[in-house]
């Protein structure tokens, strides 16, 4: 989202953040994403409480169903077991639903929960509750780390609270359903500890566009020396003072050289081919009889998953993925089951299954945690409008990588999948596993200047205790 303008005698045309990015940005500093992996984790080393650890947090809005992704209950009535069927998993005798055999021969990698529950179920309470992991301050888990990490990353300066929308991935997909109020709340934290959203859009970025001469474009030291004299000139006018929070982070995603992070062109074809999910459109029919299925096509979920993962070598420590279309009620304009699943199942389990492979082989199984979650689950028994409606007594939940314990379910759910059978998992639990994944936390006890509720809430929970 973030682009440059250059200037020609007759006219000026706008050149993509793709064409600029390979100017050579990224190189200008030295700076390339291994390196800053590397980076990241000396200056790490500075703050001993901050681990070099990164989490991406997958949220399936609207509410993703447990029965069809990570919990089946096909031994219960044909009204209530999953759609999809099941498919066998690597775990002996777990199954997941029946279109995510990617995420099923992964599942050694990861943890599954089948016991969470908040008790919520309205969209917007349970959204922002299970985003906050439930804490008092009412602020998301991305804005809790970076009130005490720093907004941005010390040695790239990349901010490190990052929500990533389908629209981060190509401005065509502009129709397609963005809500990211209920995953981006600060609570009682001030304004700025919002995660930076490289797709707002709008007059912000439009003042982040630069006006370059074609000439200077072909020159790398050139085009850093204007980089640094815009920023200089503005520092000078008081405009860069007076610039909000965002405006700020974006300037210095430009300036610092690190906006290569964002550019997928900078990877195979082999890993953009695995991640795709382009495919994943409502079809026809489905589209003729609900007018507005297709702005919850994921057919960007998979590259928003790969943006996450740059991001997170490039020094972001909380990605925030959004998946939307999970509010399957059926009825009149609302999605069926098998019209959302149809779609959604298959582009999570093929974008799921190539992070996973991907994270692995590039041997960063241990610096980043997946989790994937929603809002809520869904009823056990599929209504009379062929759905399933809101319920926030079973949530899906998953766990994969961070260094945590992986290839185990935790918890059971009773026989018709409606509420834990076993001591339920609390979002506090969620929130405090992800704590200390981010953080040592018996060093941040030691760390002064933190707000004291901040404090609280980071350090006095408790994990999942089967996790570490």
């Amino acid at each position: 989202m973030l682009t440059l303008r250059r200037q020609r005698n007759d006219r000026q045309s706008r050149v993509s953040r793709r064409g600029t990015l390979r100017a050579g940005l990224c190189s200008l500093g030295g700076l390339t994403l291994p390196g800053l992996l590397r980076l990241r984790a000396a200056a790490a080393q500075t703050g001993r409480h901050l681990k070099s650890r990164s989490v991406i947090v997958l949220n399936c809005q609207g509410g993703a169903t447990q029965f069809e992704t990570f919990d089946p209950k096909m031994a219960a009535p044909v009204e209530i077991r999953s759609i999809t069927g099941e498919v066998s998993t690597r775990l002996p005798g777990v199954t997941f639903g029946g279109t995510l055999p990617g995420i099923a021969s992964c599942a050694d990698q990861m943890a599954v929960v089948r016991s969470y529950r908040h008790g919520i179920s309205s969209h917007g309470p349970a959204a922002m509750h299970v985003m906050a992991g439930g804490n008092p301050t009412g602020a998301m888990m991305g804005a809790l780390y970076s009130r005490v990490a720093g907004l941005t990353n010390n040695v790239t300066g990349l901010p490190r609270n990052i929500v990533v929308t389908s629209q981060c991935i190509d401005q065509q997909h502009g129709k397609l359903y963005r809500n990211t109020d209920r995953v981006s709340q600060h609570g009682t934290l001030p304004a700025a500890y919002r995660p930076f959203d490289p797709s707002a859009g709008g007059e912000i970025l439009e003042n982040m566009t630069l006006q370059l001469a074609t000439d200077r474009m072909q020159n790398r030291r050139g085009l850093l020396q204007q980089l640094d004299g815009l920023r200089r000139g503005l520092e000078v006018s008081g405009k860069l003072e007076a610039a909000d929070q965002f405006q700020q982070q974006a300037f210095d995603v430009l300036a610092r050289g690190v906006s290569d992070a964002f550019d997928l062109s900078g990877e195979s074809a082999e890993t953009l081919a695995a991640y795709d999910t382009s495919s994943c459109q409502p079809g026809e029919a489905v589209k003729r009889r609900n007018s507005y299925a297709a702005q919850f096509s994921p057919v960007a979920l998979g590259h928003q998953l790969l943006l996450a993962r740059r991001l997170c070598e490039a020094g972001c420590g909380f990605v925030t993925v959004t998946c939307p279309g999970w509010d399957m009620h059926g009825g009149g304009k609302e999605f069926r089951m098998d019209d959302g699943v149809a779609t959604l199942t298959p582009a999570l389990d093929r974008a799921v299954s190539a992070l996973i492979r991907d994270i692995s082989q590039r041997g960063l199984s241990d610096e980043i945690l997946l989790v994937i979650t929603g809002e809520f689950g869904r009823t056990p028994r599929i209504n009379a409008n062929g759905g399933r409606d809101h319920w926030g007594n079973l949530c899906p939940l998953v766990f994969v990588g961070g260094g945590l314990r992986m290839g185990q379910v935790i918890g059971q759910s009773d026989r018709i999948g409606g509420e834990p059978a076993t001591d339920p998992i609390s979002s506090a639990d969620v929130l405090a596993t992800v704590m200390h994944s981010l953080f040592d936390i018996p060093e941040l006890r030691l760390v002064t200047g933190i707000p004291a509720d901040v404090e609280r809430v980071i350090t006095g929970g408790q994990p999942i205790r089967e996790l570490i």
